[in-house]
Protein backbone atom coordinates (compact mmCIF):
# COMPACT_ATOMS: atom_id res chain seq x y z
CA UNK A 1 0.00 0.00 0.00
CA UNK A 2 1.09 3.38 -0.86
CA UNK A 3 -0.04 6.99 -0.50
CA UNK A 4 1.29 10.49 -0.30
CA UNK A 5 2.32 12.45 -3.20
CA UNK A 6 5.25 13.96 -4.73
CA UNK A 7 6.98 17.16 -4.52
CA UNK A 8 8.50 19.60 -6.81
CA UNK A 9 11.45 18.79 -5.20
CA UNK A 10 11.34 14.99 -5.63
CA UNK A 11 10.20 15.69 -9.31
CA UNK A 12 13.34 17.17 -10.22
CA UNK A 13 15.96 14.91 -8.12
CA UNK A 14 18.37 12.63 -10.14
CA UNK A 15 17.08 9.31 -10.97
CA UNK A 16 18.84 5.99 -11.45
CA UNK A 17 17.88 2.83 -12.83
CA UNK A 18 19.39 -0.79 -11.76
CA UNK A 19 19.59 -3.53 -14.39
CA UNK A 20 20.63 -6.74 -12.31
CA UNK A 21 21.46 -9.85 -14.58
CA UNK A 22 22.00 -13.57 -14.06
CA UNK A 23 19.55 -16.10 -14.83
CA UNK A 24 20.06 -17.81 -11.28
CA UNK A 25 18.57 -14.53 -10.04
CA UNK A 26 15.75 -14.58 -12.82
CA UNK A 27 15.03 -17.50 -11.72
CA UNK A 28 15.33 -16.93 -8.18
CA UNK A 29 18.03 -20.17 -7.27
CA UNK A 30 20.11 -17.00 -6.21
CA UNK A 31 18.32 -14.24 -4.13
CA UNK A 32 18.90 -10.33 -5.42
CA UNK A 33 21.04 -8.67 -3.13
CA UNK A 34 22.49 -6.27 -5.24
CA UNK A 35 19.68 -4.07 -6.31
CA UNK A 36 18.05 -3.63 -3.04
CA UNK A 37 21.68 -2.32 -2.06
CA UNK A 38 22.16 -0.41 -4.59
CA UNK A 39 18.66 1.76 -4.17
CA UNK A 40 19.26 2.49 -0.63
CA UNK A 41 23.57 3.98 -1.35
CA UNK A 42 21.66 6.15 -3.87
CA UNK A 43 18.99 7.14 -1.47
CA UNK A 44 21.72 7.95 1.08
CA UNK A 45 23.22 9.82 -2.03
CA UNK A 46 20.07 11.92 -2.61
CA UNK A 47 19.23 10.17 -5.99
CA UNK A 48 15.61 8.31 -6.20
CA UNK A 49 15.38 5.01 -7.95
CA UNK A 50 12.81 4.47 -10.85
CA UNK A 51 13.01 0.83 -10.93
CA UNK A 52 15.19 -2.26 -10.60
CA UNK A 53 15.18 -4.50 -13.48
CA UNK A 54 16.35 -8.15 -13.47
CA UNK A 55 17.15 -9.67 -16.66
CA UNK A 56 18.13 -13.09 -17.51
CA UNK A 57 22.06 -14.05 -19.28
CA UNK A 58 20.26 -13.35 -22.66
CA UNK A 59 22.15 -10.20 -25.05
CA UNK A 60 18.77 -9.21 -26.36
CA UNK A 61 16.59 -8.71 -23.43
CA UNK A 62 19.49 -6.88 -21.49
CA UNK A 63 19.68 -4.60 -25.00
CA UNK A 64 15.92 -3.75 -24.05
CA UNK A 65 16.32 -2.93 -20.61
CA UNK A 66 19.13 -0.69 -21.44
CA UNK A 67 16.90 1.20 -23.89
CA UNK A 68 14.11 0.98 -21.15
CA UNK A 69 16.00 2.58 -18.60
CA UNK A 70 16.93 5.51 -21.14
CA UNK A 71 14.55 8.18 -19.69
CA UNK A 72 17.07 8.22 -15.97
CA UNK A 73 20.14 10.11 -15.47
CA UNK A 74 22.32 7.12 -15.00
CA UNK A 75 21.86 3.60 -15.32
CA UNK A 76 23.70 0.87 -12.84
CA UNK A 77 24.19 -3.31 -13.90
CA UNK A 78 25.44 -5.92 -11.71
CA UNK A 79 26.84 -9.35 -12.82
CA UNK A 80 28.24 -10.35 -16.48
CA UNK A 81 31.60 -9.47 -15.72
CA UNK A 82 33.34 -13.17 -15.40
CA UNK A 83 35.05 -14.69 -18.11
CA UNK A 84 32.79 -17.23 -18.95
CA UNK A 85 30.49 -17.10 -22.19
CA UNK A 86 27.42 -16.14 -20.93
CA UNK A 87 29.30 -12.81 -19.54
CA UNK A 88 28.23 -10.83 -21.80
CA UNK A 89 27.29 -7.41 -19.88
CA UNK A 90 30.53 -5.17 -21.38
CA UNK A 91 29.85 -6.26 -24.86
CA UNK A 92 26.22 -5.34 -24.76
CA UNK A 93 26.68 -2.03 -22.66
CA UNK A 94 29.52 -1.31 -25.07
CA UNK A 95 26.82 -1.67 -28.25
CA UNK A 96 24.19 0.34 -26.93
CA UNK A 97 26.47 3.23 -25.78
CA UNK A 98 28.17 2.82 -29.33
CA UNK A 99 31.82 2.49 -28.39
CA UNK A 100 33.49 -0.63 -29.64
CA UNK A 101 35.50 -2.62 -27.43
CA UNK A 102 39.26 -2.71 -27.02
CA UNK A 103 41.71 -4.68 -24.75
CA UNK A 104 43.14 -2.80 -22.01
CA UNK A 105 46.66 -4.37 -21.93
CA UNK A 106 47.82 -2.78 -18.60
CA UNK A 107 44.55 -4.16 -16.80
CA UNK A 108 44.74 -7.78 -19.01
CA UNK A 109 48.17 -7.90 -16.67
CA UNK A 110 46.94 -6.69 -13.48
CA UNK A 111 43.97 -9.23 -14.13
CA UNK A 112 46.59 -11.81 -15.34
CA UNK A 113 48.77 -10.97 -11.33
CA UNK A 114 45.76 -11.11 -9.72
CA UNK A 115 44.52 -14.81 -10.82
CA UNK A 116 48.00 -15.99 -10.78
CA UNK A 117 47.85 -15.16 -6.81
CA UNK A 118 44.50 -16.66 -6.19
CA UNK A 119 45.64 -20.07 -8.15
CA UNK A 120 49.14 -19.67 -5.48
CA UNK A 121 46.43 -19.50 -2.76
CA UNK A 122 44.23 -22.29 -3.73
CA UNK A 123 46.68 -24.69 -4.74
CA UNK A 124 44.99 -24.59 -8.60
CA UNK A 125 46.62 -25.31 -11.84
CA UNK A 126 44.97 -23.64 -14.67
CA UNK A 127 45.51 -24.12 -18.17
CA UNK A 128 47.61 -21.33 -19.39
CA UNK A 129 46.14 -20.59 -22.65
CA UNK A 130 42.52 -20.54 -20.95
CA UNK A 131 43.49 -18.59 -18.38
CA UNK A 132 45.07 -15.59 -21.24
CA UNK A 133 42.14 -15.94 -23.10
CA UNK A 134 39.96 -15.40 -19.86
CA UNK A 135 41.90 -12.52 -18.63
CA UNK A 136 41.71 -10.69 -22.13
CA UNK A 137 38.25 -10.87 -22.08
CA UNK A 138 37.69 -9.88 -19.08
CA UNK A 139 40.25 -6.59 -19.91
CA UNK A 140 37.80 -5.28 -22.76
CA UNK A 141 36.92 -1.97 -22.21
CA UNK A 142 34.70 -0.02 -24.40
CA UNK A 143 36.37 2.87 -26.10
CA UNK A 144 36.66 6.24 -23.87
CA UNK A 145 35.03 4.19 -20.73
CA UNK A 146 36.72 4.29 -17.26
CA UNK A 147 38.10 1.15 -15.61
CA UNK A 148 37.20 0.73 -12.11
CA UNK A 149 40.26 -1.83 -10.55
CA UNK A 150 39.18 -5.32 -10.02
CA UNK A 151 38.37 -6.44 -6.34
CA UNK A 152 38.30 -10.19 -7.58
CA UNK A 153 39.21 -10.74 -10.86
CA UNK A 154 36.66 -8.67 -12.83
CA UNK A 155 37.06 -4.90 -13.72
CA UNK A 156 34.14 -2.77 -13.51
CA UNK A 157 33.08 0.13 -15.92
CA UNK A 158 31.73 3.29 -16.32
CA UNK A 159 30.44 3.99 -20.11
CA UNK A 160 29.66 7.56 -21.08
CA UNK A 161 27.20 7.44 -24.50
CA UNK A 162 29.36 7.93 -27.79
CA UNK A 163 29.21 11.64 -28.79
CA UNK A 164 26.06 13.09 -30.94
CA UNK A 165 23.92 10.21 -29.16
CA UNK A 166 21.86 11.04 -26.35
CA UNK A 167 21.44 8.95 -22.94
CA UNK A 168 23.08 7.89 -19.69
CA UNK A 169 26.09 6.78 -18.45
CA UNK A 170 26.29 3.15 -17.69
CA UNK A 171 27.72 1.38 -14.14
CA UNK A 172 28.82 -1.81 -15.13
CA UNK A 173 29.64 -3.42 -11.85
CA UNK A 174 30.21 -7.44 -11.45
CA UNK A 175 27.67 -9.10 -9.69
CA UNK A 176 29.60 -10.86 -6.41
CA UNK A 177 28.02 -8.40 -3.56
CA UNK A 178 31.46 -8.15 -1.91
CA UNK A 179 33.29 -6.98 -5.16
CA UNK A 180 30.05 -5.12 -6.08
CA UNK A 181 29.78 -3.04 -2.69
CA UNK A 182 33.67 -2.42 -2.30
CA UNK A 183 33.86 -0.97 -5.67
CA UNK A 184 30.95 1.27 -5.64
CA UNK A 185 32.87 4.25 -3.85
CA UNK A 186 34.85 4.42 -6.87
CA UNK A 187 31.96 4.17 -9.18
CA UNK A 188 30.15 7.14 -7.64
CA UNK A 189 33.56 9.09 -7.33
CA UNK A 190 33.84 9.04 -11.29
CA UNK A 191 33.73 12.50 -13.34
CA UNK A 192 30.46 11.02 -15.31
CA UNK A 193 28.54 9.66 -12.99
CA UNK A 194 29.03 12.82 -11.03
CA UNK A 195 27.69 15.35 -13.62
CA UNK A 196 24.91 13.00 -14.38
CA UNK A 197 23.63 13.01 -10.82
CA UNK A 198 23.99 16.25 -10.70
CA UNK A 199 20.14 17.09 -9.39
CA UNK A 200 20.46 15.03 -6.60
CA UNK A 201 19.42 16.14 -3.36
CA UNK A 202 18.74 14.60 0.18
CA UNK A 203 16.16 12.01 0.26
CA UNK A 204 15.43 10.84 3.86
CA UNK A 205 13.82 7.76 4.56
CA UNK A 206 12.32 6.83 8.27
CA UNK A 207 10.32 3.92 9.43
CA UNK A 208 7.43 3.76 11.87
CA UNK A 209 6.88 0.31 13.28
CA UNK A 210 3.44 -1.23 14.59
CA UNK A 211 2.27 -4.75 16.05
CA UNK A 212 -1.09 -5.62 16.49
CA UNK A 213 -2.65 -3.24 13.87
CA UNK A 214 -4.31 -4.33 10.71
CA UNK A 215 -3.51 -2.54 7.54
CA UNK A 216 -6.95 -1.99 6.78
CA UNK A 217 -7.42 0.45 10.13
CA UNK A 218 -3.96 2.14 8.69
CA UNK A 219 -5.60 2.48 5.49
CA UNK A 220 -8.35 4.54 7.11
CA UNK A 221 -6.67 6.60 8.91
CA UNK A 222 -4.12 7.65 6.16
CA UNK A 223 -7.42 8.19 3.86
CA UNK A 224 -8.38 10.39 6.31
CA UNK A 225 -5.83 12.55 6.77
CA UNK A 226 -4.66 12.72 2.52
CA UNK A 227 -4.79 16.23 2.43
CA UNK A 228 -1.83 16.42 4.97
CA UNK A 229 0.35 13.94 2.99
CA UNK A 230 1.46 16.33 0.54
CA UNK A 231 5.23 15.65 -0.35
CA UNK A 232 5.13 12.43 1.12
CA UNK A 233 5.75 8.83 -0.37
CA UNK A 234 4.57 6.08 2.06
CA UNK A 235 4.61 2.69 1.66
CA UNK A 236 3.47 0.26 3.72
CA UNK A 237 4.28 -3.75 4.16
CA UNK A 238 2.63 -6.10 6.55
CA UNK A 239 5.32 -8.82 7.28
CA UNK A 240 4.95 -11.43 9.99
CA UNK A 241 2.70 -9.17 11.67
CA UNK A 242 4.45 -6.24 12.12
CA UNK A 243 3.09 -2.98 10.29
CA UNK A 244 5.88 -1.24 8.63
CA UNK A 245 5.22 2.57 7.65
CA UNK A 246 8.35 3.14 5.10
CA UNK A 247 8.43 7.27 4.59
CA UNK A 248 10.52 9.10 1.62
CA UNK A 249 10.34 12.74 1.49
CA UNK A 250 12.63 15.62 0.70
CA UNK A 251 14.30 18.35 3.12
CA UNK A 252 11.30 20.69 2.60
CA UNK A 253 8.83 18.37 3.50
CA UNK A 254 10.11 17.47 7.35
CA UNK A 255 7.01 19.62 8.68
CA UNK A 256 4.82 17.27 6.49
CA UNK A 257 6.86 14.40 8.08
CA UNK A 258 6.61 14.90 11.53
CA UNK A 259 2.69 15.80 11.85
CA UNK A 260 2.26 12.85 9.71
CA UNK A 261 4.22 10.74 12.37
CA UNK A 262 2.56 12.65 14.89
CA UNK A 263 -0.54 11.29 13.88
CA UNK A 264 0.16 8.01 13.74
CA UNK A 265 1.45 7.98 17.33
CA UNK A 266 -1.67 9.59 18.57
CA UNK A 267 -3.74 7.04 16.57
CA UNK A 268 -1.98 4.03 17.58
CA UNK A 269 -0.27 4.59 20.96
CA UNK A 270 -0.76 0.72 21.93
CA UNK A 271 0.69 -0.47 18.72
CA UNK A 272 3.71 1.70 17.53
CA UNK A 273 6.30 -0.17 19.00
CA UNK A 274 8.61 1.77 17.25
CA UNK A 275 8.38 5.24 16.50
CA UNK A 276 12.30 5.72 15.69
CA UNK A 277 13.01 2.98 12.75
CA UNK A 278 14.77 0.00 15.16
CA UNK A 279 13.72 -3.44 14.34
CA UNK A 280 12.37 -5.86 17.50
CA UNK A 281 15.52 -7.57 17.38
CA UNK A 282 17.43 -4.29 18.37
CA UNK A 283 14.75 -2.93 20.88
CA UNK A 284 14.67 -6.19 22.37
CA UNK A 285 18.58 -5.97 22.93
CA UNK A 286 19.20 -2.46 23.76
CA UNK A 287 16.67 -3.12 26.76
CA UNK A 288 18.55 -5.92 28.01
CA UNK A 289 21.63 -4.52 27.39
CA UNK A 290 19.87 -1.10 29.25
CA UNK A 291 18.80 -3.04 32.23
CA UNK A 292 21.71 -5.84 32.11
CA UNK A 293 19.46 -8.50 32.13
CA UNK A 294 20.11 -11.90 30.35
CA UNK A 295 17.90 -14.67 28.43
CA UNK A 296 18.27 -18.61 27.65
CA UNK A 297 15.84 -19.85 25.21
CA UNK A 298 13.88 -23.53 24.86
CA UNK A 299 12.90 -23.82 21.60
CA UNK A 300 11.22 -26.97 20.36
CA UNK A 301 9.40 -26.39 16.95
CA UNK A 302 11.10 -22.99 15.77
CA UNK A 303 14.68 -25.13 16.28
CA UNK A 304 17.19 -22.83 17.40
CA UNK A 305 15.77 -20.02 15.53
CA UNK A 306 14.70 -17.64 18.05
CA UNK A 307 18.47 -18.31 19.49
CA UNK A 308 19.55 -17.64 15.88
CA UNK A 309 17.68 -13.81 16.13
CA UNK A 310 18.75 -13.20 19.29
CA UNK A 311 22.89 -13.87 18.98
CA UNK A 312 22.89 -12.17 15.03
CA UNK A 313 23.70 -8.87 16.60
CA UNK A 314 26.95 -8.15 17.66
CA UNK A 315 27.87 -8.19 21.44
CA UNK A 316 25.32 -10.25 22.12
CA UNK A 317 27.23 -12.55 24.77
CA UNK A 318 26.13 -9.84 26.93
CA UNK A 319 22.51 -10.71 27.18
CA UNK A 320 21.96 -14.15 25.90
CA UNK A 321 23.72 -16.92 27.83
CA UNK A 322 22.62 -19.91 25.58
CA UNK A 323 19.55 -22.16 24.54
CA UNK A 324 18.15 -25.84 24.37
CA UNK A 325 16.25 -27.20 21.44
CA UNK A 326 14.41 -29.48 23.15
CA UNK A 327 12.52 -31.27 19.74
CA UNK A 328 11.87 -34.78 21.50
CA UNK A 329 9.68 -35.00 24.45
CA UNK A 330 12.63 -36.87 26.35
CA UNK A 331 15.20 -34.05 25.12
CA UNK A 332 12.52 -31.61 26.97
CA UNK A 333 12.38 -33.96 30.23
CA UNK A 334 16.06 -34.64 30.17
CA UNK A 335 17.60 -30.83 29.53
CA UNK A 336 14.88 -28.81 30.79
CA UNK A 337 13.25 -30.41 33.57
CA UNK A 338 9.64 -30.75 32.05
CA UNK A 339 7.67 -33.42 33.61
CA UNK A 340 7.09 -36.58 32.19
CA UNK A 341 3.62 -36.28 33.55
CA UNK A 342 2.81 -33.04 32.42
CA UNK A 343 3.49 -33.64 28.56
CA UNK A 344 1.66 -37.02 28.94
CA UNK A 345 -1.45 -35.05 30.82
CA UNK A 346 -1.53 -32.23 28.22
CA UNK A 347 0.62 -32.43 25.76
CA UNK A 348 3.78 -31.24 24.55
CA UNK A 349 2.17 -28.59 22.71
CA UNK A 350 0.58 -26.95 25.24
CA UNK A 351 0.68 -23.55 27.30
CA UNK A 352 1.84 -25.47 30.70
CA UNK A 353 4.95 -27.00 28.90
CA UNK A 354 5.62 -23.57 27.05
CA UNK A 355 5.72 -22.41 30.78
CA UNK A 356 7.71 -25.04 32.44
CA UNK A 357 10.00 -24.84 28.88
CA UNK A 358 11.06 -21.00 29.93
CA UNK A 359 11.01 -22.27 33.50
CA UNK A 360 13.59 -24.46 32.62
CA UNK A 361 15.55 -22.20 30.31
CA UNK A 362 16.03 -19.61 33.16
CA UNK A 363 17.13 -21.93 35.52
CA UNK A 364 19.37 -24.43 34.13
CA UNK A 365 21.78 -20.91 32.97
CA UNK A 366 21.15 -18.97 35.69
CA UNK A 367 19.29 -16.44 33.21
CA UNK A 368 17.10 -13.40 34.37
CA UNK A 369 14.41 -14.64 31.56
CA UNK A 370 13.54 -17.93 30.17
CA UNK A 371 11.64 -18.12 26.70
CA UNK A 372 9.87 -21.42 25.70
CA UNK A 373 8.33 -22.08 22.63
CA UNK A 374 6.42 -25.20 21.77
CA UNK A 375 3.87 -25.54 18.82
CA UNK A 376 2.67 -27.54 16.25
CA UNK A 377 4.68 -26.42 12.67
CA UNK A 378 3.34 -29.08 9.95
CA UNK A 379 2.92 -29.76 7.72
CA UNK A 380 1.82 -32.99 8.96
CA UNK A 381 1.12 -33.80 13.07
CA UNK A 382 -2.00 -31.44 13.61
CA UNK A 383 -5.42 -32.45 14.69
CA UNK A 384 -8.56 -30.96 15.40
CA UNK A 385 -7.42 -29.59 18.89
CA UNK A 386 -3.98 -28.83 18.00
CA UNK A 387 -3.60 -27.24 14.14
CA UNK A 388 -1.20 -26.87 12.27
CA UNK A 389 0.31 -23.75 13.26
CA UNK A 390 -0.81 -23.87 16.55
CA UNK A 391 2.34 -21.99 18.75
CA UNK A 392 2.22 -21.94 22.49
CA UNK A 393 4.76 -19.49 23.75
CA UNK A 394 5.99 -18.27 27.40
CA UNK A 395 8.76 -15.98 28.33
CA UNK A 396 9.37 -16.20 32.63
CA UNK A 397 11.68 -13.67 34.53
CA UNK A 398 12.08 -10.61 36.16
CA UNK A 399 8.87 -11.20 38.62
CA UNK A 400 5.89 -11.31 35.80
CA UNK A 401 5.23 -14.26 33.03
CA UNK A 402 3.60 -13.87 30.19
CA UNK A 403 2.01 -16.26 27.70
CA UNK A 404 0.26 -16.82 24.47
CA UNK A 405 -1.45 -18.70 22.26
CA UNK A 406 -1.13 -18.43 18.62
CA UNK A 407 -2.75 -20.11 15.35
CA UNK A 408 -0.22 -19.04 12.30
CA UNK A 409 -0.65 -19.57 8.99
CA UNK A 410 1.54 -20.10 6.04
CA UNK A 411 4.01 -23.35 5.30
CA UNK A 412 6.63 -24.42 8.06
CA UNK A 413 8.99 -22.29 7.48
CA UNK A 414 6.64 -19.42 7.48
CA UNK A 415 4.96 -20.45 11.05
CA UNK A 416 8.35 -21.16 12.22
CA UNK A 417 9.55 -17.40 11.28
CA UNK A 418 6.57 -15.84 12.85
CA UNK A 419 6.69 -17.83 15.82
CA UNK A 420 10.17 -16.53 16.38
CA UNK A 421 9.09 -12.76 16.14
CA UNK A 422 5.72 -13.24 18.29
CA UNK A 423 8.72 -14.31 20.67
CA UNK A 424 10.58 -11.49 20.37
CA UNK A 425 7.48 -9.50 20.87
CA UNK A 426 6.42 -11.21 24.15
CA UNK A 427 10.13 -10.35 25.37
CA UNK A 428 9.57 -7.24 24.59
CA UNK A 429 6.02 -6.81 26.61
CA UNK A 430 7.79 -8.46 29.41
CA UNK A 431 10.68 -5.99 29.21
CA UNK A 432 8.10 -2.86 28.77
CA UNK A 433 4.97 -3.98 30.68
CA UNK A 434 3.63 -0.85 29.51
CA UNK A 435 3.28 -1.26 26.57
CA UNK A 436 1.35 -3.73 24.16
Amino acid sequence: MSAGGASKESQLRSRAAIIVTGTEVLTGRVADRNGPWLAEQLRVDGVDVSYILVVGDRPDDLRTALRFARESDLIVTSGGLGPTADDLTAEVVAEVQGRPLRVDVALEQRIAAIVERLSAGRGWHLDPDATAASNRKQALVPLGATALEPVGTAPGLVVAIADGRVGPPVVVLPGPPSELQAMWPAALADPAVQRALAQRAELRQRTLRLWGTPESELAATMRDAAARLTGLEITTCLRDGELEIVTRYGVADEPAYRDFAALIAAAYPDTLFSPDGRTIDDIVADELLRRGLTIAVAESCTAGLLSGRLTERPGSSAYVLGGFVGYANSAKQQQLGVPAGLMESVGAVSAEVAQAMAVGARSRLGADIGVGVTGVAGPGGGSSAKPVGLVHLCVDGVGSTLARRVTLPGSRAEIRRRAVVVALHLIRQLLDPGHV
